[in-house]
């Protein structure tokens, strides 16, 4: 069963800090170099500063730091809190996406409690466990969905708001009657990662060789699926040699594609699908030198522009065949959902001790 509970989140000042504005960023996985450096000059406190820094000690450094000058607090009582991200997905319409933020106790995969769907990388584990032993602090929460519903009604202002590219986050704290029922709610959840493989084996293998009962723990949001601004957008896949793919030539497609689709000189491929999800079937071509957009427009101009051979352009992945595919104990290939949008870092941290 899932073991959720309230938790002292350590969190920006915005006295001693300034405007949360600009000390929230993207998840580290996303920003690119340019975009850090519009980050770094937004304030000297910055969470890429943690989350992306020029080496592990400078962000345990600027830690350390920012808590001994009261940059970072840490609340002095555990809670739950609730999260409301409004926004406007890449098809352009405007949604509400809310979910629960609790410590959520670690499980191994094995245990069936927290079900993975994607493949990792060896790469993106090592730099993130390096960085967790320097901090001791995990410094951005997961996302994760739960295959139910919960209401929340009356929450008033928000305690914490922040608008980062576009995407308003707010935050409530929540009070420890509701907390104590969510907790028990989730009690015997199944929860799917939705966004955070990496960070969540990353946690898995901190706490083997570490070993305390407050490394145990990470911060989580959990997505309840039972609501309309739950969304999974496309990522279509961009690549310098298609590999052996080939399919049904077909006229430019429309914008709801009849399956996935190869471009390349020109031409638009119909590729057959045997009852696999688009991101599978391509991935049964074993292209190379793979990039990744959601926007289909990109894609295409990639290729034409030269910069690649061939665009894979892929319909979004149905919420229920994710859980299908983690349930039966299966992963799909990297970057199979685009769950827009994003979790904001730099709102609440949980310190390991």
């Amino acid at each position: 069963m899932a073991v959720v509970r309230p938790f002292r989140a350590l969190r920006y000042d915005p006295a001693v800090a300034g405007d949360l504005d600009s000390l929230v960023a993207p998840p580290y996985d996303v920003i690119g170099p340019e975009q850090r450096e519009e980050l770094l000059g937004r304030s000297p406190y910055n969470v890429v500063r943690l989350t992306l820094p020029e080496s592990e000690k400078e962000a345990a450094a600027n830690l350390a730091d920012w808590q001994e000058r009261d940059v970072l607090v840490r609340d002095g009582e555990p809670a739950c809190w609730w999260l409301a991200q409004s926004y406007v997905g890449p098809d352009g319409v405007a949604r509400l996406r809310a979910g629960l933020v609790a410590a959520l106790r670690l499980e191994p995969y094995e245990n069936r409690v927290v079900l993975p769907h994607e493949r990792t990388h060896a790469g993106p584990k090592e730099g993130r466990l390096r960085l967790l032993r320097a901090t001791r602090t995990q410094l951005e929460p997961l996302f994760f969905l739960w295959d139910g519903t919960i209401e929340v009604d009356g929450l008033g202002e928000p305690e914490l708001a922040v608008d980062e590219g576009g995407v308003v986050s707010r935050l409530w704290r929540l009070d420890s009657e509701f907390s104590v029922a969510l907790v028990e709610e989730l009690a015997d959840a199944q929860l799917l990662i939705a966004d955070g493989h990496h960070r969540y084996e990353t946690a898995l293998a901190f706490h083997a060789e570490d070993g305390t009962e407050a490394s145990a723990w990470l911060p989580a949001v959990i997505v309840p699926t039972g609501q309309e601004g739950l969304t999974i957008f496309p990522t279509h896949r961009v690549a310098q040699s298609a590999g052996d793919a080939s399919g049904l030539p077909i006229d430019p497609p429309p914008e709801h594609l009849p399956g996935p689709v190869l471009y390349r000189a020109g031409r638009y491929e119909l590729l057959v699908g045997d009852g696999f999800l688009d991101p599978e079937v391509v991935d049964r071509f074993a292209p190379s030198g793979v990039t990744y957009t959601p926007q289909r427009e990109e894609a295409v101009a990639t290729v034409d522009r030269g910069e690649a051979e061939a665009a894979f352009l892929l319909r979004p992945t149905r919420i229920e065949d994710v859980w299908a595919v983690a349930r039966r104990g299966d992963v799909m290939p990297q970057k199979s959902t685009f769950f827009y949008p994003k979790l904001t870092s730099g709102l609440l941290f949980l310190s390991l001790g």
